[in-house]
């Protein structure tokens, strides 16, 4: 939020606005208009939206998970699973909304509160029975999922990111606590305890707790046995299942939806059953293998450093052990300066080469950015990347450098179709670019 509402109520007048609700009444307040001071206009307006579209998340089994990394697969997930199960399901996410079949496009995480009660109306009226929706920091913060009634929430995990928004890591800690803070005590809130603030987060909730892990005793424990490119086979609670999806964040992923369904009351042996058959979101380690020399491309969301760790990690057990692993990487424009750096010298000690390359810039300079990136970069790295601005580009050459069954980790955009450059969204599709080039370069 970039201004003040204040501003525009004159203008909202003009428009035919026949009430205002405010923090601050104007000394000369144009007659006929109904005046309405309150302390806080942004929690007014979410009550008097749910209040407006009749407070449909009391009417639904509403699911929010909250979190820096994890938020759209396990939100897609249950998604998923659910419908899979028999019910209609809601989808609130980063890559799409769906009331049940039909699928919508999303401009934010989480919308506006008008918005967002408008959707869980039209979902309830649609005959939707659950809601799977990720919850944003932003959305906590500015109050757009106040008044919702959530039957469950659920905790990924938290690791730097938007301090453009928050300032200070302390602040977006307490912002995604002080989401599970509002549950009720008939919601359920479930924590993943690997995580170093997974316990912080319940304190003092009044909903009923669940831990999942795979390094200590919880609720939902998880160990892995195999983890390759077919998949993942672990044990959770002691029943040995095979999973579709890849990686040990996709390890907690999974546990993390068990634990959300067997919450919601369904039968455990039909949710593992049921989940060995899923694949992921859209964008969330999306591979491709080129015909000809074998090279595989992961296309990932990957924009925050621990999201590329967990990424590269997941490769690195991918590996036989002569691979090259090469990582094209940006970060976007108007966000969190702080962690460029960091996002630069987890790319280069996980990978064999690295090419610093534009993600949405926004409204800054993308040379500038890749500046911030390279800004205090151990000597030894410096060996390892290059910069091109240009991402197609970078991508091009990335393929090019590679040998026959390396592995190209394309991170930072996933299921984005678009780039972000001076306020024009221009079509870009990652894992488009990387089908084109593997054809026309014969790769």
């Amino acid at each position: 939020m970039n201004s003040d509402g204040h501003q525009y109520i004159a203008t909202a007048i003009e428009n035919g606005a026949i009430a205002v609700i405010a923090e601050e009444l104007p000394s000369e307040r144009k007659p006929g208009i109904v005046w309405v001071k309150v302390e806080n206009s942004a929690v007014a307006a979410a009550m008097a939206a749910g209040n407006f579209f009749e407070r449909p998340s009391e009417k639904l089994k509403l699911v929010g998970v909250t979190g820096t990394n994890g938020k759209t697969t396990i939100a897609t997930l249950l998604y998923k699973l659910f419908t899979r199960l028999g019910y209609n399901c809601g989808l609130i996410s980063t890559v799409e909304n769906r009331i049940g079949k039909l699928a919508e496009p999303t401009q934010y995480t989480t919308p506006d509160v008008i918005s967002l009660n408008a959707l869980l109306n039209k979902m309830q009226a649609s005959g939707c029975s659950h809601v799977f929706m990720e919850v944003s920091s932003h959305a906590i913060h500015q109050h757009r999922v106040t008044g919702l009634q959530f039957t469950g929430g659920i905790f990924s995990n938290i690791t730097h990111d938007h301090l453009d928004y928050h300032k200070t890591f302390d602040e977006y800690i307490r912002v995604k606590k002080s989401f599970f803070d509002g549950l009720s005590s008939s919601a359920f809130a479930i924590s993943n305890a690997d995580d170093k603030r997974g316990v912080v987060m319940l304190q003092n909730c009044q909903a009923k707790k669940y831990y999942y892990s795979l390094r200590t005793l919880a609720d939902f424990k998880g160990r892995i046995l195999e983890n390759g490119l077919s998949g993942l086979m672990m044990t959770v609670n002691e029943v040995e299942v095979n999973f579709r999806l890849i990686g040990e964040f996709n390890a907690y992923n999974l546990l993390a939806v068990y634990g959300a369904a067997v919450c919601l009351g369904e039968e455990k042996q039909e949710v593992l059953t049921a989940l060995s058959e899923l694949t992921g979101a859209e964008g969330r380690f999306d591979y491709l293998v080129s015909p000809n020399e074998k090279l595989m491309a992961i296309v990932d969301y990957a924009h925050t450093p621990d999201a590329l760790l967990n990424v590269l990690a997941a490769i690195k057990k991918l590996k036989k052990g002569y691979e090259q692993v090469i990582t094209v990487v940006g970060c976007g424009g108007d966000r969190d300066r702080a962690k460029r750096p960091v996002m630069a010298e987890a790319a280069c000690e996980h990978s064999d080469k690295v090419i610093f390359t534009s993600d949405n810039p926004r409204s800054e300079d993308p040379a500038q950015i890749i500046a911030d990136m390279e800004n205090g970069l151990a000597p030894a790295y410096k060996r390892k990347y290059i910069s091109i601005i240009d991402r197609k580009e970078a991508i091009k050459t990335a393929i090019m450098m590679a040998g026959p069954e390396d592995i190209l980790l394309i991170a930072g955009k996933g299921h984005e179709k678009y780039q972000e450059i001076k306020g024009v969204r221009n079509h870009f599709d990652d894992r488009e670019i990387v089908e084109e080039l593997f054809k026309t370069l014969n790769k």
